[in-house]
């Protein structure tokens, strides 16, 4: 082991009330190997995570809060009895492993094709206006579709969805919710100007467009205390086609408020969702000053980067992505600066087993 190995990272970290084990945090990846028909977690699944579970937190693969918030095929929901039954087994398997996992809550807004939708509909959206992105359908990849503009009167049906996502996410066991408003998914598409053009309450000035955002963590924090909640950012990532003419403005305020919430953590991607880290210039230390609770940093982290981030106090938590996909082991690897795994990138998304389950963990 190098003298790093006793570091920050490695020790036990108080989020709210919980203690997690250490500071690693697996990072949500989408796997397209939820249950055809259903969308709900299957045996697969559950070893998949009990094999994680040594991680302080695992979030999960965003799972979507009604039919409605889907954009890929065979991904999990949390509103059907069915979903909950598989997550509760997730969650037991986990907990039997002394972890503990929050479920990331999900709608995808525009990102979406209409043979994932109610109906065959168009996919919602704060404005008529379509992501240059592809999503993954029955056949492969394929662009996505036009959307619609919510109406003013369909957002708090919204809102409701989110709430009771949260209601059943308390049912199938989880320790707790982290909300999804990043990646140009429906919540950061309301908070950023170039895909809101609306003239409601829900467009215009940065309090209008961030306005959805916490009307849903209002909502969900009457289902859970706020210590067992979080929220996902991305100020400055463009994927999925997003962007603001003044990010940091806006994620300035919108810290601020959710700060007043008293929420657990802010997940920050930094720079582009597994691209550059500078793509733009932001200044995360001042979303790390203005936020009381716990700062998880995000984006091509690395060992020494990590260690270096949370020495230093830049950051309480560092989310790993896909490094988790390739190492269940990942946190004792780290600990080592042992080799990791490689990953397989034709094995991402859909699938059975191979490049899921099937990765090696270190001999004992």
């Amino acid at each position: 082991m190098t003298a790093q190995s006793d570091s920050k990272l490695f020790q036990s970290y108080d989020l709210g009330e919980m203690r997690l084990a250490n500071r690693i945090v697996m990072a949500p990846l989408t796997r397209n190997r939820a249950t055809p028909g259903t969308d709900a977690p299957n045996d697969l699944t559950v070893e998949y995570y009990r094999q994680r579970a040594s991680a302080g937190l695992i979030v999960t693969e965003a799972s979507q809060i009604s039919r409605q918030g889907q954009g890929y095929l065979q991904t999990p929901g949390i509103y059907s009895a069915e979903q909950i039954e598989g997550w509760r087994r997730v969650t037991d398997a986990i907990h039997a492993a002394d972890g503990k996992v929050f479920i990331q809550l999900w709608h995808v807004g525009r990102v979406s094709h209409v043979s994932l939708q109610p109906g065959g509909g168009a996919p919602v959206a704060p404005s008529a206006i379509r992501a240059n992105t592809r999503t993954y359908i029955a056949g492969g990849f394929a662009e996505t579709s036009e959307p619609r503009a919510l109406e003013t009167s369909e957002i708090a049906g919204v809102v409701a969805d989110y709430a009771r996502a949260a209601e059943n996410a308390v049912a199938a066991g989880f320790d707790g919710v982290e909300i999804h408003a990043a990646n140009g998914y429906l919540l950061d598409q309301f908070q950023k100007d170039g895909s809101n053009h609306r003239t409601d309450a829900y467009g215009g000035s940065i309090e209008n467009r961030c306005r959805l955002t916490l009307e849903v963590a209002d909502a969900i924090a009457k289902i859970l205390p706020p210590g067992r909640i979080g929220i996902r950012l991305s100020p400055v990532s463009p994927a999925n086609d997003v962007s603001d003419s003044h990010p940091q403005a806006v994620f300035d305020y919108l810290v601020r408020q959710l700060d007043a919430r008293s929420l657990a953590y802010i997940h920050v991607i930094e720079g582009a969702t597994q691209g550059a880290r500078d793509i733009a210039p932001f200044d995360y230390a001042a979303l790390r000053k203005a936020f009381r609770g716990a700062y998880m940093a995000n984006n091509s982290y690395d060992r020494s980067l990590a260690i270096e981030t949370v020495e230093t106090g830049a950051a309480d938590l560092v989310a790993f992505g896909r490094p988790f996909i390739a190492n269940p082991d990942l946190v004792e690897r780290l600990r080592r600066d042992a080799p990791l795994n490689p990953p397989d990138a034709k094995t991402f998304f859909g699938g059975g087993a191979e490049g899921y389950t099937d990765y090696p963990s270190l001999v004992a």
